[in-house]
């Protein structure tokens, strides 16, 4: 390419030369001819170097995707994907307070259910992760004592539910007790912590979310006692739209005496709770229960009722509101029905502080009545880590 360029340009060039002089009648010299063909060729060459160094980048921009080795997959390090998270938390609730029970009056400092625990996560395949958690109760009313199990479970999560076996929430409180457990003591709700179940422990559970709804089921399988096969039983669907959830819930389990079974104790219950854009939040949930015993003439009826209210005054402080009624199905001088309500103050300085002053009045039918002023004081804490 270079010569037949060269050999145009001189060409050209003389061609050019020759017909000015003849134009001109200028005297152009054999040896001007040769300056200005050596000044073409210094040109040419220039040109050309700068046109192969050109094509050169080109050439690398373009190789280097294809010559760079692709990342071992069996070995490499950085080609790996983890979604792997862990966390520890922590909350710490004493109280302390005048208490009125039985007929006798004192001052006690209490423990409203601290707890510490720690729960990880790995997500092994795209739609499907392994969970494990355990939690366990912080004993602040006395010697501080730590290790009492509240929840131990391990769990797998995929896009056709998720399956867990230990100790757990089951569906009954998932869905019921959960949106009426708002306030600051151990026996909240009231009317629901009578007799109704908080942990289950030897427990299956399964839980499928389809759109708004939440189905859950659990049985609890212990072999050591009760019946060979399911000692409880628990279903529920729950239906969750913005600040509104319903539900409804059965549960059958066995009746213990002594490790004897008695009979079994029948629920049926139902829950509503919704969040208002003003800051209101309103819950309420009932529980129907039957008490089947192997004595005819000891069945019996009984329900649960909890009504919950809370309302912000302002940004740090909020009131909590709660009526109560229990009823076991018993009849005079056995039976522990009562109703009651409690009234609570919050001030909340920061997001995971809280004071409170509550006051709570128990009104038992045959016992003696319960009441009680109560200062508490909460400190959560929550640390997740990701690698």
């Amino acid at each position: 390419m270079r010569n037949n360029l060269l050999a145009n340009l001189i060409i050209i060039l003389i061609c050019v030369g020759a017909f000015s002089t003849r134009a001109v009648g200028a005297d152009i010299t054999l040896e001007s001819l040769k300056l200005q063909i050596e000044k073409l060729q210094d040109q040419v060459k220039q040109l050309e170097e700068a046109q192969l160094q050109a094509q050169q980048q080109q050439v690398q921009v373009v190789a280097v995707p294809a010559v760079e080795p692709a990342p071992d997959k069996l070995t490499s390090d950085t080609s790996k994907k983890t979604n792997n998270t862990i966390s520890a938390y922590a909350t710490m609730r004493p109280t302390f307070g005048y208490i009125d029970e039985d007929g006798d009056s004192f001052y006690d400092v209490r423990d409203a259910l601290s707890r510490a625990g720690i729960r990880a996560t790995n997500e092994f395949m795209p739609g499907w992760t392994a969970e494990l958690h355990g939690e366990w109760s912080i004993d602040m009313a006395n010697s501080g004592d730590f290790g009492k199990a509240r929840k131990a479970y391990a769990a797998v999560a995929s896009p056709y539910g998720r399956v867990g076996i230990g100790k757990d929430r089951p569906p009954q409180y998932l869905l019921i007790a959960e949106y009426v457990d708002i306030f600051n003591h151990a026996n909240s709700p009231f009317a629901y912590d009578a007799e109704s179940v908080f942990f289950v422990d030897n427990m299956l559970t399964y839980h499928l979310q389809t759109g708004k709804f939440s189905w859950l089921a659990a049985g609890q399988f212990d072999g050591g006692s009760g019946s060979d096969d399911a000692d409880l039983v628990n279903l529920g669907v729950g239906f969750d739209h913005g600040e509104f959830h319903g539900a409804i819930s059965y549960l059958i389990e066995d009746s213990l005496a002594s490790e004897v079974i008695t009979g079994e104790d029948e629920v049926w219950a139902a829950s509503l709770a919704h969040g208002f854009d003003n800051g209101l939040y309103l819950a309420a949930a009932y529980q129907e229960r039957t008490y089947k015993r192997d004595q005819i003439s000891q069945d019996r009826d009984g329900h649960t009722i909890d009504l919950a209210a809370a309302y912000p005054l302002g940004e740090q402080f909020k009131v909590k509101l709660g009526y109560f009624e229990f009823d076991d199905g018993y009849g005079q001088f056995i039976s522990r029905k009562f109703d009651g309500y409690n009234t609570t103050l919050e001030w909340l300085p920061d997001e995971n502080l809280r004071f409170h002053i509550e006051y709570l009045y128990r009104d038992m039918d045959y016992f003696e009545d319960f009441s009680s002023w109560v200062v508490g004081f909460r400190y959560d804490f929550a640390k997740e880590w990701q690698f």
